[in-house]
């Protein structure tokens, strides 16, 4: 008897673009903070700190969705896509968050150029975790969706390929010990960043294919 006072949709597409929103922000910041590295100690901890702010706003947006998930009665999307995508967004930031947190706790003073590439691949994914996010609310862009999370995929290859390389170069040509744990550590962050963007794309390529 109380289905009938519940909310029969609910804001869901709104909470996924402005969760991708912060993705893409916390990628960007990962990404300047990985440049800049070596500048000074007090300019690490700026950027790692507005990280911190961007989790945080995404953790809120999180938190509201799972909320309204529970308080509406029909959704537009299966009840468990919805949980998990939302949490895998948000598996995202909080990577995001660990690299720069590592990134200051270690106290790099200095990184790899496979490093600052693998940023970079990591802030490319992020940018299309905020497309396919943003064309979901439509079926139509059904096929647009599927060749971006493909895109995704293939990013998520290439951070894999850079990955393997500058472990290898690291272990090869790095004659500081502490140097190469702390370098091996942040690699496997922003490999795994990559790979929560490919998770959220499975999740939207199944998502599609189901309703589309």
């Amino acid at each position: 008897m109380f289905a009938r006072f519940m909310p029969r949709e609910g804001k869901f597409f709104d909470l996924f673009n402005a969760h991708a929103e912060q993705i893409v922000a916390g990628g960007r910041e990962l990404a300047t903070l990985m440049s800049k590295i070596g500048d000074s100690v007090a300019t690490a901890d700026v950027h790692a700190q507005i990280i911190d702010g961007i989790e945080t706003r995404a953790d809120k947006i999180t938190h509201e969705t799972v909320a309204l998930l529970h308080r509406t009665f029909i959704t537009p999307l299966d009840r468990d896509d919805i949980h998990q995508l939302i949490s895998k967004m948000d598996d995202i930031l909080d990577l995001i968050q660990d690299v720069a947190e590592s990134l200051v706790l270690y106290d790099l003073r200095k990184v790899t150029q496979e490093a600052r590439q693998l940023a970079d691949i990591a802030q490319s994914c992020c940018e299309r975790v905020k497309s396919v996010v943003g064309m979901l609310n439509n079926m139509e862009h059904a096929q647009s969706i599927l060749k971006t999370c493909r895109e995704i995929d293939q990013l998520e290859s290439d951070a894999d390929r850079v990955m393997r390389s500058a472990v290898s170069k690291l272990f090869r040509d790095e004659p500081d010990v502490r140097q190469v744990i702390k370098l091996k550590a942040i690699y496997e962050l922003l490999e795994t960043v990559t790979d929560c963007c490919e998770d959220v794309a499975n999740i939207v390529e199944g998502i599609v294919l189901e309703n589309s």
